[in-house]
């Protein structure tokens, strides 16, 4: 790296007897002194401003300049002042992965990142920032998980940073961050009783999506995205190949979470209670664009419809079916006349996967064939979200030695009396 010292306040001239005299320039005394020049690896000049008396530093960051290029963990001064909002902005558009997950990843930057670190050039982060903006966040972001998935949104823009040379370390990975803690409190399963209340209390169109959540263990998005070419009823498996997602304010069908087909148990139960439902209720055909609102269009006949004859819009039932379904259930409390129910996101129709769950495991079933069945890409996360479901060894001693010796009692087969 060429570099040196430039000195603004004089300038060396050359005398009538050819000797170099130095004199005071125009700038003398007024401004910064010195200046470090040096050429980056792009091969363009580049330089940084010191004040008078200051000779010595700026000798020291031309020289510290020079190890990080040699060590390769150099920055360019002019990309290192784009900002965090500038660089996260970019980021978000080149998103790669489901356009969902991009539009999450950007509300979360938008309203709960920008506004405390957005301003702040991307190269002039430290610890302490992350620190500050973690306590911050206990004001405005309640749910101590949703902070810790806002902060790793955060942590993957500076990840990429650091791929991209604007700076060396992610300062979210420092050891004087704490992280906010990942997930919430342990999953209290519903019981029996309180799924059969809520399906009672749902209008009748939509009792039957009770059942396949909580006997298949299916998602919202897939359960209201149900086709008649999902179930086969003679083999009593459930296919799950697509779901209904709402994407930019449209629905469409796309692939289900993590883009992965599975297939799932039909128990008779839950056959028989999808055959009663669409006598009542025809499947209506549906053509929605396939993954994105300007996707190739797909039809397929779903088991489940609004009252208008389409599609399920999942907020409005959301708000004014399932709810007031939960509440009739003493499941939450009634809404106060003119407001809008309270918040129960441990209560969505998430908890019908989560009693699901507890029912095989209470039954026995592997935590492999569960993650299987529930479609997760981790049986270490099935684990790690259920464990505190399983039957302990005690408890399955004590049920295998009940099973004999409080069944019917066999009497003995005894050799006869010799006479």
């Amino acid at each position: 790296m060429a570099g040196h010292i430039q000195d603004r306040w004089f300038k060396t001239e050359t005398a009538a007897d050819g000797k170099n005299v130095r004199e005071k320039s125009d700038r003398h005394g007024t401004g910064l002194r010195y200046r470090a020049r040096y050429v980056g690896p792009d091969g363009t000049e580049k330089s940084k401003s010191f004040p008078d008396g200051q000779k010595r530093r700026a000798e020291k960051w031309l020289d510290k300049t020079k190890a990080d290029m040699d060590n390769g963990q150099y920055i360019d001064p002019k990309t290192a002042r784009t900002t965090f909002r500038q660089y996260a902005e970019k980021w978000v558009k080149g998103h790669t992965g489901e356009i969902n997950s991009g539009e999450a990843a950007e509300r979360r930057l938008r309203l709960h990142t920008y506004p405390h670190i957005g301003r702040r050039p991307i190269g002039a982060f430290r610890p302490e920032h992350i620190r500050d903006w973690i306590t911050a966040m206990k004001d405005t972001v309640p749910a101590e998980s949703y902070r810790r998935v806002i902060v790793g949104t955060a942590s993957a823009v500076f990840n990429a940073a650091i791929e991209d040379g604007l700076l060396t370390k992610n300062p979210c990975k420092a050891s004087s961050v704490s992280l906010p803690k990942s997930g919430g409190p342990q999953i209290v399963p519903w019981t029996a009783a309180q799924v059969f209340d809520v399906r009672e209390a749902l209008p009748e169109r939509w009792q039957a999506a009770m059942d396949i959540g909580a006997g298949c263990g299916l998602r919202q998005g897939e359960i209201f995205g149900l086709s008649e070419d999902e179930p086969d009823f003679e083999s009593g498996w459930l296919t799950v190949a697509h779901q209904l997602k709402r994407i930019r304010g449209k629905y469409v069908f796309a692939l289900p979470k993590g883009n992965k087909v599975r297939t799932t148990p039909l128990p008779d139960s839950v056959a028989d209670a999808l055959r009663l439902h669409t006598k009542l209720f025809s499947p209506v055909e549906l053509t929605l664009p396939w993954r994105t609102p300007d996707g190739p269009p797909v039809t397929k006949r779903l088991y489940f419809s609004g009252f208008q004859g389409d599609h399920v819009r999942v907020s409005n039932f959301n708000d004014w079916h399932w709810k007031p379904a939960l509440a009739a259930a003493g499941i939450i409390p009634e809404r106060e006349s003119g407001k809008r129910y309270a918040s129960a996101r441990e209560h969505g129709m998430h908890a019908l996967r989560h009693f699901y769950a507890s029912v095989l495991l209470d039954a026995g079933e592997s935590i492999r064939a569960l993650s299987t069945y529930l479609g997760h890409s981790d049986p270490g996360f099935t684990l790690r979200t259920y464990t505190h479901l399983m039957p302990s060894s005690e408890g399955r001693t004590r049920k295998a030695v009940d099973k004999v010796f409080l069944a019917p009692k066999i009497t003995a087969h005894r050799r006869p009396t010799e006479g």
